[in-house]
């Protein structure tokens, strides 16, 4: 048993992306019961939807599931409060400094890990304490970091900077993907679009449906003045697109991004006016269609143990050549 598996007490080092507008109970408790770890996406959810949403996945399996939490959520210690008092033990945020609230989980049992885009902030969250950490590349979908590095280039800068359990995160959608991942030095990997995607997350099936026809290149990473998020090409993407071309102000974009926008392109479905948030992944997945997490844990772990036999073989070849 690896460093993630027993930190967290699950079958496989896979951890599923807690996404705003996607990750309900039903999509958390579905990866737990294949062997992952679950989460749920705390930073779209009002305080008693998540108490509502950790009674429902607890109900829903008897193994691990945490929370995910942006630290830099408007009603922060009332989250903090109803996820201490439902008995969550794992908690990972995001989105701020580690410091604000890691002490705080720990003393209450919780164990914490953190969301980083640098090796810098790596070094910040050892330091605050956290238990584990997710380094995550530019692929991936949604908010990103403003450095814009690759997950490929992150996970072995973060590597030689900590020694805590890494978890590596951006990109990843195939066995394969997770092989490369721990040849870098990472231990886990956390995985949002395939999961974004399957027919437990709470998005919507038109969202879902135009994700998986996405092709290389449909995603751009935009409204770097404010916080950069990856979008997908439709119309809100082209009207950014336009006003960071012209020089739009910080306010000026806060305006065009308005309230709501990610619940009308992810959990409305609209594609016309919503902000669609997704990775690059998404361009893998065409031949897909709409999964159950369990077949995409399937497919993550046979692909995974699949390339493994396969690059022995390679090794194996040419040490007899």
């Amino acid at each position: 048993m690896d460093r993630i598996t027993s930190l967290f007490g699950i079958k496989y080092p896979i951890i599923q992306g807690g996404m705003v507008w996607c990750s309900g109970w039903r999509l958390a408790s579905a990866v737990s019961n294949a062997g992952g770890l679950g989460l749920l996406g705390a930073g779209s959810m009002h305080p008693e939807t998540l108490r509502e949403h950790i009674q429902k996945c607890r109900a829903a399996t008897h193994h691990s599931f945490g929370v995910n939490i942006p630290l830099m959520y408007p009603q922060i210690e009332e989250i903090m409060r109803i996820v201490v008092d439902e008995g969550v033990r794992i908690v990972f945020t995001s989105a701020g400094n580690p410091k604000a609230w890691t002490g705080w989980l720990k003393k209450h049992g919780v164990t914490v890990v953190h969301v980083v885009s640098s090796s810098r902030f790596a070094m910040k969250a050892e330091a605050a304490g956290v238990d584990a950490i997710v380094a995550e590349g530019f692929e991936a979908g949604g908010h990103n970091g403003r450095e814009e590095t690759t997950t490929l280039c992150l996970i072995p800068a973060v590597r030689a900077v900590t020694a805590l359990p890494l978890i590596a995160a951006g990109g990843i959608a195939t066995g394969e993907a997770i092989l490369a991942m721990r040849a870098l030095g990472a231990e886990g990997v956390q995985v949002g679009t395939r999961f974004a995607l399957t027919e437990e997350s709470s998005a919507s099936e038109v969202f879902k449906e135009y994700c998986l026809r996405l092709k290389e290149g449909d995603t751009r990473l935009l409204l770097k003045k404010l916080s950069p998020v990856r979008l997908a090409r439709g119309n809100f993407q082209r009207a950014v697109t336009a006003a960071e071309a012209v020089g739009a102000t910080e306010e000026e974009l806060r305006i065009l991004l308005s309230k709501g926008r990610a619940k009308r392109g992810i959990f409305e479905g609209d594609l016309e006016e919503g902000e669609l948030e997704i990775g690059q992944a998404s361009a893998l997945l065409n031949e897909k269609g709409i999964q159950t997490a369990a077949e995409v844990m399937d497919e993550l772990v046979t692909g995974y143990q699949r390339a493994c036999e396969t690059l022995a073989a390679n090794i194996f070849e040419r040490l007899e050549v």
